[in-house]
């Protein structure tokens, strides 16, 4: 008898054990209330006054808030922490009265000198995003709580999208006022709260408790960093992720777009490629140099043969289908090679096929996706086709790629761009207008292009606003301070019970609408 009942009591303990043993092991959140997405891109820095990418951009507009936000799907600006705003004093003061219910992550209350403190720390640490602020913004106050006030340097048109943008955003207290933090996971009024991050292998996020709008209808969403495309496409087959984003090569986007197992989104095409030249030391401060190798660029032959023409030739900065893109480079050097114009600009430049131009050519082999290599070595082949340019390939990884280009240690490298704010000026004014341009460190400067781009920023009439970037453009082509290569549609691959994908022009996943069936 007494046996029997320690054998009842043993049971009991094991089962009480094996049930403590289970509920200790399982996720924060449930595998069905949890988002895996894979990438191959990486995050730079998880500081707003250092992060310049538009990966890094993504995540933190999904950890933090601005005062305006994009409406998901869409290009429509919609209040974030602010509930309303007024312009005033013919557009040089604009006033944001914030909402009295958004805290960070740890119930701590955003008031309005959180903005404030947040946007002097972006202007006082001046790093490479820090121009979207200090080309604009004259000075910023708390007028109470919950009244920012803005006074511009001149009255800007677009700058509700301005103020949408992470440099703007309000940080947590914790990061320090003049330290960038690159690995902080105190993060911002965001849907979601960082939880851990382990650089290059995993972020993982939970639903912010306190967050002042609609919650996230996934309570975890985790973000894995997959080496190459291969690996992160065996990740979703394998069921390991439900979202593949940026970036799978274009065979795998053909097959798996057909394939009933999966869903596809495919995203608006305002994301484009180009190269970079620095302008300010040989052999690229010789205009000829830049001119002969925008003659030798054939974009066709990168489309169809990379991207087996999911991607599109792009002959401008500003993109095809926006208000006044112009093909300002297929007017100038054509839409095919002509390697008669290069090569004769390359002899009154001094060289010769016995005394070559000699380039390194820079690229980075996972952040744009796998394709990378690919591109830089038809390009190769393409400018040595003039029998007159020697080239040698070389590449880093993201991070490495960064600081090479701030230092501007590479003289002619590979970059591509994504949106900031849905306007022909993201595309014209951070390239080419003298210190907007400081973190791309090519040292162009043209007062003419300064003086139409200014002048654009402040006219109301599309109309003018479109013959000033059309002018802008043409000199663009002219001085060949970038050449621009391709522009392309963005592709997420899903599990079939994935829903809530919402992707619009500004071409950023917002994370708190996706969820599982």
């Amino acid at each position: 008898m007494k046996r029997a009942y320690l054998l009842a009591i043993l049971v009991v303990l094991v089962v009480i054990v094996a049930a403590a043993a289970y509920f200790l092991l399982q996720p924060a959140a449930p595998p069905a209330a949890r988002i895996t997405l894979g990438t191959t891109d990486k995050i730079s820095d998880l500081d707003t006054s250092n992060a310049y990418d538009f990966f890094t951009w993504e995540v933190l507009s999904n950890v933090g808030e601005g005062l305006y936000k994009y409406e998901p799907g869409t290009d429509k600006l919609i209040p974030g922490i602010a509930e309303r705003y007024e312009v005033k004093d013919g557009g040089s003061t604009w006033v944001f009265y914030l909402k009295k219910n958004v805290k960070f992550c740890d119930g701590t209350p955003v008031k309005a000198q959180d903005v404030v403190r947040s946007i002097k720390r972006v202007m006082k640490i001046n790093r490479d995003p820090a121009w979207l602020v200090t080309d604009f913004v004259e000075d910023v106050v708390a007028l109470d709580d919950y009244t920012v006030q803005f006074k511009l340097k001149k009255p800007v048109s677009y700058f509700l999208a301005l103020v949408a943008t992470p440099p703007y955003f309000p940080v947590h207290p914790s990061y320090p006022e003049d330290k960038i933090v690159s690995d902080a996971t105190w993060g911002g009024a965001g849907a979601y709260c960082i939880k851990e991050f382990k650089r290059d292998e995993y972020l993982i996020l939970e639903a912010n408790p306190y967050y002042h709008g609609d919650k996230p209808k996934s309570p975890s969403f985790v973000i894995r960093f997959y080496k190459d495309a291969s690996t992160m496409r065996l990740a979703l087959e394998r069921g390991e992720i439900d979202i593949t984003w940026k970036t799978l090569r274009p065979t795998d986007y053909k097959d798996l777009m057909n394939n009933p197992n999966y869903k596809s989104v495919v995203a608006p095409g305002g994301f484009i490629r180009y190269i970079v030249l620095k302008v300010d030391a040989p052999p690229f401060n010789n205009v000829l140099v830049r001119q002969a190798l925008a003659y030798a660029v054939d974009r066709s032959e990168i489309v169809d043969k990379v991207f087996l023409g999911t991607m599109a030739p792009l002959y401008s900065m500003v993109p095809n289908g926006m208000w006044s893109h112009l093909d300002v480079f297929k007017e100038k050097y054509g839409d095919k090679p002509n390697l008669e114009m290069a090569r004769k600009l390359l002899t009154q430049a001094g060289y010769s096929e016995t005394k070559k131009l000699k380039i390194e050519l820079w690229y980075t082999p996972t952040h744009y996706g796998d394709t990378e290599a690919d591109v830089a070595q038809l390009l190769k082949k393409q400018f040595e086709a003039t029998g007159m340019i020697e080239v040698e390939l070389k590449s880093s990884e993201w991070a490495t790629y960064l600081e090479q280009q701030r230092s501007g240690r590479m003289n002619i490298h590979l970059l591509g761009w994504y949106p900031d704010y849905i306007d022909p000026d993201d595309y014209l004014t951070p390239f080419l207008r003298t210190e907007s341009n400081r973190w791309l460190a090519t040292g162009y400067s043209n007062p003419r292009v300064d003086e139409l781009l200014d002048k654009a920023a402040v006219e109301v009439d599309t109309k003018a606003r479109s013959n000033y970037y059309a002018e802008v453009q043409r000199i663009l082509a002219e001085d060949a301070p970038l050449i621009p290569l391709f522009q392309g549609e963005l592709i997420l691959i899903t599990q079939k019970n994935v829903n809530g994908v919402l992707v619009g022009p500004p071409m950023m996943l917002t994370y708190s609408t996706i969820y599982k069936s």
